[in-house]
């Protein structure tokens, strides 16, 4: 089975010495049907040997071993944790940590906002999955907190938000927002009502999320690409639900030190 090179986003503004990263497309894979094809996620009902194979070859574009990638079981949740190697079994959480060179911190995504995160002053990079639950909860705060740990700084990190399901295709309930400004009531300049649908409104969770780095004091800028409305090159679980599809790949994000850096 033949297959294009994995399309992955850079953000102009953000190519640090001695750090890769990459917020991967749909493209470039080998997976078919419902998944064509570069689907990183091995919880979906696709082959996993094909899917294996996507994972490999996204990181290796990146200069990675396949050996090396570390993921998660990702649960919605705000828990991070540190790894100098791969995972096995796959533990629950929805961030990683690194300082290790040629380690490959691999998240995965489907419309969940993929948020990678730099120190190369101390060579500290993370990863973290931010899905509502997850950025409500804290995800972000606690991969800032594990890498401060390590010794990072706040005024030396930089964060950059990937591709995710922008506000005009987020609708949502009441509850979502409710959960949002418990934490700072400020929140609810993200929301914008729906003009249809009383009681629904349309989340920008990337503004979100934006605005959590903010409160933290981190330097982040954002790749403004819409998982739900561009299916040439995203994966989106919402838009799978919408059509009646029985299942979605996931887009990975990578990002790890080069295997050459050493201090």
């Amino acid at each position: 089975m033949s297959a294009t090179t994995p399309l992955y986003f850079t953000h102009d503004g953000f190519h640090p010495s001695g750090i890769s990263y990459g917020f991967f497309s749909r493209k470039g894979g080998v997976s078919t049907g419902l998944y064509d094809s570069l689907n990183g996620g091995l919880g979906s009902d696709d082959d996993r040997a094909l899917v294996q194979q996507n994972r490999h070859r996204a990181a290796e574009i990146l200069g990675f071993d396949k050996d090396n990638i570390c993921s998660l079981y990702q649960v919605h949740s705000s828990i991070a944790i540190t790894v100098d190697a791969p995972l096995v079994p796959p533990i629950e959480a929805d961030a990683l940590i690194t300082q290790t060179p040629g380690l490959a911190l691999m998240i995965l995504t489907a419309d969940c906002v993929p948020v990678i995160f730099a120190d190369p002053t101390t060579k500290t990079v993370a990863a973290a999955h931010a899905g509502w639950r997850g950025a409500v909860g804290g995800v972000l705060e606690a991969t800032l907190d594990a890498m401060q740990t390590k010794g990072a700084n706040p005024d030396h990190i930089t964060a950059v938000i990937g591709p995710a399901i922008q506000q005009p295709s987020y609708q949502v309930g009441e509850d979502v927002r409710d959960a949002a400004l418990s934490y700072d009531k400020q929140a609810a300049a993200c929301f914008a009502p729906d003009q249809k649908q009383p009681g629904k409104f349309h989340f920008d969770l990337t503004g979100y999320v934006a605005r959590r780095l903010d409160q933290a004091k981190i330097t982040h800028m954002a790749l403004a690409r819409d998982t739900y409305a561009e299916p040439e090159y995203f994966f989106s679980h919402r838009r799978r639900t919408h059509q009646g599809e029985a299942d979605a790949g996931r887009l990975m994000t990578i990002i790890g030190l080069d295997a050459k850096t050493t201090e």
